[in-house]
């Protein structure tokens, strides 16, 4: 028999600060390997066969309506991970992590990671060291347990685990996933959704400048998307002209809508959004201090721009006033048109033009990789609590503000939190924290109301905040593991975006009601 402790490894250069590599030579092939670890007051082991290697423990996404004992995913070398807590799957006390804690990354048809206390040992045994369990079945529970290692590592006995039943005792439907390979994933069905707005409507993407609300045209808006760390700054552009940023490989201008409406200038903060506006095959970046809302706004309530104050030239933008709020909210509809008539506009397409041509004279590679419905998903990216979650844009009826007060109805289902008065419709809103079994939090300015449509009856849900458009590309779409099995059906994919170190888990609008509430809702709205 061979023992090798960590201190040893780590002599022999096989593990770095932050894994363990697992290739110890073990001369007599009739000795198995095995990799042992404390959780709690107990020394397990497990074959190190299907170990990939031993980690530290990442950073994680949490997880709704997935079984208490997953800490959450995250990503490891670009391939989303499941974490989960022995300790919980044995019912011991709860502990802070520690320098010694680690997770195990064991891959039994897909890999996961499972936290411990600390790793001893890897160690070589022989098979009169290794005692079958069947003798113990009738004293003792060896559910879990594929064998016992007798006097190895310095303990009389070792528990070896069988992984496979125990990730199919605490997570059925990623068992049932890993057997059946070509079980149809939630999440991959196209959702048919009529979410044109009516002929007498107009869909905008509403915003906020110097503490001014402006509005565009949804259908001029490729996406919404935060401010990156970098901008390059392009000498000799006029002051509206930001500079450029890289939006997965292409060259895009940003420009201040604050500089080019002679607005106070402010430095951007947490709030600020980048909108991307497009015309035709050419795209702009506008920063705005906030995006507010989705509106959707009858055109009885849209004025055209007083001719008095249509102003030729570079303020001609604004085309359209829209009348909310029974008049005592104006929001300022802005012409994508007119736009890109507009000097800084012309000015931010000319930067990215010398830039481009400054970079082809040096011999770097300008391609651009265009992105299409082919290639990228858009989707609508919002936040519970820590987490981010994302739906496709073309399932969201609207986005509004929350109420002061919200309408409670007796007799309504239960997890109906109210309702409002939208436009003379009656809106279910439903807490959506509630509905993925997190906890609740207080009513926000931040917090929105994300409008659906499920055979004829919208509904609303409230978020936290909702925090930009974003297309994101297939290749960075992955289905999730199946946890449990009302997580796979609603929330069948993740988006994992590495660069960024965001893992988005993409949520099946379809799946947020079920047929039954569905049916609560529409005798709540008759």
């Amino acid at each position: 028999m061979t023992t090798e402790t960590l201190e040893a490894l780590e002599d022999r250069n096989i593990i770095d600060e932050a894994s363990l590599a697992l290739d110890i030579d073990i001369e007599e092939s009739n000795i198995r390997q095995f990799v042992t670890f404390f959780a709690g007051d107990e020394v397990f082991a497990v074959d190190m066969a299907p170990v990939q290697e031993i980690i530290r423990v990442p950073e994680v996404v949490r997880v709704p309506l997935s079984p208490p004992t997953l800490e959450g995913l995250a990503n490891l070398r670009g391939k989303v991970l499941p974490i989960i807590s022995l300790r919980r799957i044995f019912g011991f006390a709860e502990r802070d992590y520690d320098d010694a804690t680690r997770a195990v990354v064991i891959d039994l048809g897909q890999p996961m990671g499972f936290v411990v206390d600390r790793v001893a040992s890897v160690v070589g045994v022989e098979p009169s060291k290794i005692e079958d369990v069947d003798a113990l079945r009738s004293t003792v529970n060896t559910e879990l347990l594929s064998g016992l290692l007798k006097d190895v590592g310095g303990h009389k006995m070792i528990m070896v685990l069988d992984f496979e039943k125990l990730i199919a005792n605490e997570f059925t439907s990623l068992s049932q996933a890993v057997a059946h390979d070509n079980l149809a994933v939630g999440g991959g069905q196209k959702v048919e959704v009529d979410d044109e707005a009516p002929s007498d409507e107009l869909q905008l993407v509403s915003f906020a400048v110097a503490g001014q609300e402006y509005a565009i045209s949804i259908d001029d808006v490729q996406e919404i998307v935060q401010i990156p760390e970098h901008i390059v700054h392009v000498p000799h552009s006029q002051s509206h002209v930001l500079g450029v940023m890289t939006l997965r490989n292409r060259l895009l201008p940003l420009v201040s809508l604050r500089r080019m409406f002679g607005l106070p200038q402010q430095e951007d903060n947490e709030h600020s959004r980048i909108v991307v506006v497009a015309l035709g095959n050419v795209s702009v970046g506008v920063v705005m201090d906030s995006v507010n809302e989705v509106l959707r706004v009858a055109k009885i309530h849209v004025d055209t721009m007083p001719g008095l104050l249509a102003r030729d030239g570079d303020l001609s933008d604004i085309t359209e006033i829209c009348r909310l709020d029974e008049g005592r909210r104006l929001v300022s509809i802005i012409s994508v048109d007119n736009l890109f008539s507009h000097s800084a506009i012309k000015e931010a397409l000319n930067t990215v033009d010398n830039l481009r041509e400054g970079l082809v004279d040096q011999g770097a590679n300008t391609e651009q990789v265009e992105t299409n419905g082919e290639t990228d998903e858009q989707v609508v990216v919002f936040r519970l609590d820590k987490e981010e979650f994302g739906v496709p844009i073309e399932s969201v009826q609207e986005i509004v503000r929350v109420p002061d007060e919200l309408t409670h109805v007796p007799k309504a289902p239960a997890f109906v939190e109210g309702v409002i008065n939208l436009r003379g419709v009656v809106l279910p809103v439903i807490d959506q924290r509630l509905r993925l079994g997190l906890t609740a939090a207080a009513r926000n300015d931040r917090q929105r109301i994300m409008v659906f449509l499920f055979d004829g009856v919208r509904t609303g849900f409230i978020v936290d905040s909702v925090t930009e458009v974003l297309k994101i590309p297939k290749t960075a779409i992955e289905n999730a593991p199946h946890l449990s099995g009302e997580q796979v059906r609603l929330i069948g994919r993740v988006a994992n975006l590495e660069q960024q170190k965001r893992l988005i888990q993409l949520i099946e609008p379809s799946r947020l009601i079920e047929s039954l509430e569905l049916k609560g809702l529409t005798e709540l709205v008759v």
